[in-house]
């Protein structure tokens, strides 16, 4: 079986952290590299996470590529009400052995695509700055780019604003010169991932797996979970990124509909807004293909089997 090839590109991140496992322990995928920008944490915690979990799962033959600092345009963001100061509060690491290589994120990126042939799935589970300025950098790697998959927008409420979601607003333009590139996009917005909530139930049971990744899921998820509670009152943190990978491992998993998606750059209140016509009210051309269903058992069942493998 030929394995799909991937680049991960993210800012872990309690929910990246588990994209990272799922990917990394995937015998359907090619994980080329692990690309790091800031977001949920400063670049500095964010890279260090990244390595500490494919440390954690004894995957430090996977290289990791630390990108942008900072947004395009507007000022830094950070999530730390969600994800702690480290980006990754509730698991202890050994100390750090993996580190990331000394090529910069945004040329790895345009080197290997340029390698490639037009067959590579860019999955972006924070900021796309990284993948933005790459674009911009070098425009012939919008032709090696097989699909653009991201975690990140909503049809409807936001997470940080009552419009935006967080990866979107965290660098609008960013998103804007990706969304616009040319190349097919797949959304999974807020709109999908809040059907997957992390509850006590789920985390019980990928406790019985008992392997090292699955201990640390149950780590991770023991402060995600609390702090989801804390802001927003839900029994489970809805585990956003994963459902980016878990959707190559289970395609059937996720509906998709065809929109005319645009990102709201007006510095306004709905300044990062992904404003998705999903009834074609413009009659524009569609440019990303938006989740708006997920069957959650089967989410799971993904998430499990990934687990399993560490």
């Amino acid at each position: 079986m030929e394995r799909k090839k991937i680049i991960l590109d993210c800012d872990p991140g309690h929910d990246d952290a588990v994209a990272i496992m799922l990917a990394a322990g995937s015998e359907e995928l090619e994980l080329l590299g692990v690309t790091v920008v800031a977001g949920n944490q400063t670049l500095e915690n964010t890279v260090r996470n990244a390595c500490n979990v494919l440390s954690w799962i004894g995957r430090e033959d996977i290289p990791v590529y630390a990108g942008c600092p900072r947004p395009l345009v507007r000022e830094k963001m950070v999530a730390a009400d969600i994800h702690g100061s480290t980006g990754l509060d509730g698991p202890v690491f050994p100390p750090q052995t993996k580190f990331p290589e000394a090529e910069h994120a945004v040329d790895f990126l345009i080197r290997t695509l340029l390698a490639q042939e037009g067959d590579v799935t860019v999955i972006t589970t924070g900021p796309m700055t990284n993948l933005a300025l790459a674009l911009r950098r070098e425009p012939r790697i919008a032709e090696k780019i097989e699909r653009i998959l991201l975690m990140g927008g909503s049809l409807a409420n936001g997470n940080v604003s009552p419009a935006a979601e967080f990866n979107i607003l965290a660098d609008p333009e960013a998103a804007h010169i990706c969304f616009s590139a040319g190349r097919p996009v797949t959304m999974m917005g807020l709109d999908v991932t809040r059907k997957v909530l992390c509850t006590p139930e789920i985390v019980s049971r990928m406790a019985k797996l008992d392997t090292p990744a699955a201990q640390l899921f149950v780590q991770l998820m023991g402060h995600f979970c609390r702090t989801q509670k804390e802001v927003f009152g839900w029994e489970g943190g809805p585990l956003h990124d994963p459902v980016t990978v878990a959707s190559l491992l289970d395609p059937g998993m996720v509906t998709l509909k065809g929109m005319n998606v645009q990102i709201d750059l007006s510095h306004g209140p709905s300044y990062g807004r992904t404003n998705c016509d999903a009834f074609d009210y413009l009659g524009l051309p569609h440019t990303a293909e938006v989740a708006v269903d997920i069957d959650a058992a089967r989410f799971w069942d993904v998430i499990e089997r990934g687990l399993r493998r560490f």
